[in-house]
């Protein structure tokens, strides 16, 4: 109990920072300068380099030490994150966003995620695992809730006290150090890591992470059209909204996002785990064209929170489901896998998304996202966790 309330604690921290970020970027690196392709890269250098984090995460985390690593990354995010607020530059900003895994998605999905995922089922039994896994990303989506609310303070410190945006931006960026700063203390409550051994994966797992993960890269591409940082620009660039208000849109997606982690719990438990991923998701996906078309920003507001309401139900199922069809001597291995595969598709998105016409990049987002959910039912629907054999 006390291991997972230290992971459901430093889950949260990093969702603040993560969030905050992740909604500050698109509208502050056109404000330091950088044209939308520019911008484009720093966002993609970021989760670059929290694929680079995760990699390293997958391979050493056994071997070097779970908290030991955790503790690493959280530091080594503060230092990055640091350099960004006091550097300017297209190519100095490319460099301290891959430095500090920078996460445009606003979303956390790094390193430490991995290594939490492989730890949190030995917390609870088979039949709360997915509502353990829910709970966390319950505690996941207030951090993001607060962290976009956060995300407006330059908004008002520019209308209150006359402060320029940059610099509060700036400030965003040192809090965000500070967060991880936190997360690095809150690691150390961790229990001592078992004998150190090598990643590994036996040959039937290994074949269930490799086509399940092939599946995450196409949602993955799909989520990288589909940003924070790029919602934030596309609402900014085509309804004039402001990131005070854009903020505020954010924090009530993630309480959205929240509830709705609670009923896939409910919802797994009769209907399956697979099942649950597959028929939340693709009515999200449908959402998001809407979205894209939207007459107005009020409209689309709209469309967008129902969206958020349905998109987030497959993460808590997703999260347990993959640590279910392994034994856990495998989790990090398969936690880190898949992960990975997501954060390279992640990468590539942005980048493609900056070339296209703000509907057509939300467009294409969404058709990846339901393939992606069409290809899971057929591919693993006879595939089932432990709680779910009768």
């Amino acid at each position: 109990m006390r291991e997972r309330r230290v992971l459901f604690t430093t889950c949260f921290l990093r969702a603040v920072a993560t969030q905050m970020v992740g909604v500050q970027l698109g509208v502050y690196l056109p404000a330091a300068g950088l044209s939308a392709s520019q911008a484009g890269t720093v966002v993609s250098a970021g989760l670059a380099g929290a694929a680079v984090a995760a990699l390293l995460a997958t391979l050493l985390a056994d071997a070097r030490g779970r908290r030991r690593l955790l503790t690493e990354v959280a530091l080594l995010g503060a230092v990055g994150a640091s350099g960004a607020a006091f550097g300017s530059g297209p190519v100095w900003l490319v460099a301290a966003a891959f430095l500090g895994m920078l996460n445009g998605m606003g979303r956390d999905r790094g390193a430490a995620l991995i290594v939490e995922q492989a730890i949190l089922p030995a917390t609870a039994p088979d039949t709360e695992r997915t509502r353990t896994f829910a709970v966390y990303n319950v505690c996941q989506d207030a951090g993001h809730g607060l962290g976009a609310l956060l995300a407006g303070l330059p908004a008002l410190l520019d209308r209150g006290f006359r402060i320029p945006q940059v610099q509060g931006y700036r400030a965003g960026l040192l809090l965000y150090a500070l967060l991880l700063l936190l997360t690095a203390l809150l690691y150390r409550r961790l229990a001592h890591d078992p004998a150190p051994r090598p990643p590994s994966l036996s040959p039937g797992s290994r074949r269930i992470v490799v086509k399940i993960s092939a599946l995450f890269a196409i949602d993955a591409v799909g989520g990288g059209f589909v940003t924070s940082a790029y919602l934030s620009w596309f609402f900014h660039a085509r309804f004039g909204a402001d990131v005070g208000t854009i903020a505020l849109l954010f924090v009530g997606a993630r309480v959205l996002n929240a509830v709705s982690h609670l009923g896939a719990a409910w919802l797994a438990r009769r209907i399956g785990l697979v099942n649950t991923m597959v028929f939340t998701h693709i009515p999200a996906g449908l959402l998001l064209v809407t979205v894209a078309y939207a007459p107005s920003f009020g409209a689309a507001a709209v469309l967008f929170l129902l969206r958020e309401g349905l998109v987030e139900m497959d993460v808590p199922t997703r999260q347990s489901y993959v640590m279910a069809v392994v034994a856990p001597e495998e989790r990090v291995a398969a936690s880190g896998i898949t992960n990975i595969v997501r954060m390279g598709g992640w990468a590539l998105g942005p980048v493609v998304a900056g070339l296209l016409a703000p509907s057509v990049a939300l467009l294409v987002g969404a058709f990846l996202k339901i393939s992606y959910d069409v290809l899971l039912y057929f591919a693993f629907r006879a595939v089932r966790p432990p709680e779910e054999v009768r």
